[in-house]
């Protein structure tokens, strides 16, 4: 998913189901192009594919991308965390402490 072009793909392929030829057309990579991302998203397990007489149609796989969100809020609510347990820690002055008289 950290490629646009993928990204690209899957935004297509979540509206319905389509064949290379569509994607291709839709989209501003080449038809060889499109075919190797939906390899690598397949093997991902984020695509799924049926024959459909001499073509193939690919739809998004429900299953891999549900896992996909599934690690996504994992990180997300980790870095939430991260981000509340800083912001809460009390701030840490440089140097020692002041003790409120000045020596001169």
């Amino acid at each position: 998913m950290g490629d646009r072009s993928r990204r690209l793909i899957v935004e297509c392929l979540a509206e319905r189901p389509r064949a290379v030829g569509e994607l291709a057309n839709e989209l501003p990579i080449s038809r060889p192009a499109v075919s190797q991302h939906l390899k690598v998203l397949k093997q991902a397990g984020l695509v799924d594919e049926r024959p459909s007489g001499a073509r193939r149609i690919y739809r998004l796989n429900p299953a891999g991308v549900a896992a996909l969100r599934d690690q996504l809020d994992t990180f997300w609510n980790r870095a939430l965390a991260s981000y509340q347990e800083a912001a809460e820690r009390p701030d840490v002055q440089d140097g020692p402490a002041q003790s409120g008289t000045e020596s001169s």
